[in-house]
């Protein structure tokens, strides 16, 4: 059996079923059987269990922002991102799922003559690998597209957050997904995970980069597909003309929202100097006012880190960089008395290159703070890392952000938020550059990265061979002829 343990004191989560490597094989053969008969139902009929699907996460939004507070230590606020972010994507995946996966017609190799149509067909079966820091919403927001194109789905949910999943499954049941065409195997990454891709068609991975690496490698030994979301070392640019209070409170919320444990969160935040002194200032003092909890409900600002272990890697994280001469503005305390895993919300200056924290990430309520002289300075500081998942800017001059942002290596950039605009854009592809990994989900693009596209070509009325008593020579110097005209024409 699992046994989670809730980071909230005094508080229980139930124990699920262990799955053995036996499980899994059967999990997706199964799948296998079950996919058959859901890729041949009408796009019309998944586009409504979808739309479905959304109106039952916003009815239940009480009982699921339980189960994710009480899986991951989180404040209520932000566990409500989960069920807000997954029903925006079930919206948008039932919005344009008919028409992005109608066959398309595109130009045949004789125009008139040749019929062809390209066909979005499904992978087979989708292993989804998803972590504990947004349980709700990384176990389903890739299953949702999955579905949609005639997939089925296999998810194995971390140890931690198993319940998120089943949850979030009992709902998509309800809102009429037959059985086994999404299902759920437990057990750990490296044992269960690696099992599961051994099987499916496609795999979808959400982690560290170490971990990705492994997985990435594993799917393309088998020749079949991933997208990997993976780690990243978030920076945001505060330019000189940027409002304080727009600053303020983008700051607070795309540092330390889900206390930091998120791969979008800013850890990284370079400040002009001309406003350095008072923004650090004002920054601290707002940082210093947020209430910490750990336990159900409303109430406080910050939750706590999901588990012991996580808590010891922050604190060994922070106090490392101290050991190495960064200065801690506010925090740096692991706060027991308020919950076991809780960790106040800690501002650093004074980071170096040669040290740790500068480079690798916390994945924790933690963000270092520096100056720069120009705007050079700060994309290069910006740009400086392995990693490209999300980035930020603040300024008053639009055109200013917007050429920034473009010259910044990173899969998405907000002007003026932290991280969620760009992934609330749920229309628009998220991911990452760099060592933050494969793929995108969102969009268009994380609908047909479950499907294989066909060419369907039909001939008509004449052949593409010599006719008409052509000699081979002849046939080929008309077809020359002819193409050079159809560039004229534009026609192909």
């Amino acid at each position: 059996m699992i046994s989670p343990v809730s980071p909230f004191p005094g508080v229980e989560i139930d124990s699920v079923p262990e799955s053995s490597l036996a499980d899994v094989v059967n999990a997706v053969a199964s799948a296998r059987i079950a996919q058959v008969a859901w890729s041949n139902t009408e796009i019309s009929h998944r586009v409504k269990i979808l739309d479905k699907f959304h109106d039952l996460l916003l009815a239940n939004q009480d009982e699921l922002l339980n189960v994710v507070q009480k899986e991951t230590g989180k404040s209520r606020f932000h566990a409500a991102d989960e069920v807000f972010s997954l029903a925006m994507i079930a919206a948008f995946y039932a919005k344009i799922g008919k028409q992005a996966l109608k066959p398309q017609q595109r130009a045949g190799a004789l125009p008139f003559f040749t019929k062809t149509l390209m066909v979005s067909q499904p992978k087979g079966v989708v292993g989804i690998i998803s972590p504990w820091n947004y349980p709700l919403t990384l176990s389903i927001c890739d299953a949702l597209p999955a579905i949609l194109a005639g997939n089925a789905v296999v998810i194995r949910p971390d140890n931690q957050t198993p319940w998120s999943a089943i949850y979030g499954l009992e709902l998509m049941s309800q809102a009429g997904l037959p059985d086994g065409v999404v299902t759920i195997v437990t057990g750990e990454g490296n044992s269960v995970g690696a099992a599961l891709i051994d099987e499916v068609d496609y795999v979808c991975f959400t982690g560290s980069t170490k971990t990705g690496k492994v997985v990435g490698a594993q799917a393309s030994a088998r020749l079949i597909g991933a997208s990997l979301e993976l780690g990243g070392k978030n920076p945001m640019i505060v330019c000189a003309d940027a409002d304080l209070k727009t600053f303020l409170e983008v700051a607070i919320r795309g540092c330390f929202t889900s206390a930091g444990q998120l791969c979008v969160s800013i850890e990284r935040m370079y400040i002009h100097e001309s406003i350095y002194e008072e923004f650090l200032r004002a920054f601290v003092e707002k940082v210093k006012e947020l209430k910490l909890g750990a336990q159900l409900g409303w109430g406080y600002d910050v939750g706590s880190l999901a588990t012991d272990a996580l808590a010891n890697r922050v604190t060994e994280a922070i106090s490392n960089a101290v050991k190495q001469g960064a200065k801690i503005e506010s925090g740096g305390n692991r706060r027991t008395d308020i919950g076991p895993n809780v960790f106040e919300p800690t501002v650093l200056t004074g980071v170096t290159k040669e040290m740790k924290i500068s480079t690798e990430e916390v994945f924790g309520p933690c963000v270092y703070v520096q100056s720069f002289a120009t705007t050079e300075e700060a994309i290069s500081l910006a740009n400086d890392s392995i990693y490209g998942l999300s980035a930020s800017v603040i300024s008053s001059n639009s055109k200013s952000a917007r050429g920034i942002a473009e010259q910044l290596r990173s899969g998405s950039v907000n002007i003026n938020e932290g991280f969620a605009a760009a992934y609330g854009s749920v229309a628009s592809p998220m991911g990452g550059m760099g060592q933050s990994g494969l793929g995108r989900r969102h969009g268009i693009e994380g609908l047909l990265r479950f499907t294989q596209p066909q060419t369907i070509a039909q001939q008509r009325w004449v052949s593409i061979g010599p006719k008409f008593g052509f000699t081979e020579e002849r046939w080929t110097k008309l077809l020359s002829k002819s193409l050079l005209i159809l560039k004229r024409l534009r026609i192909r």
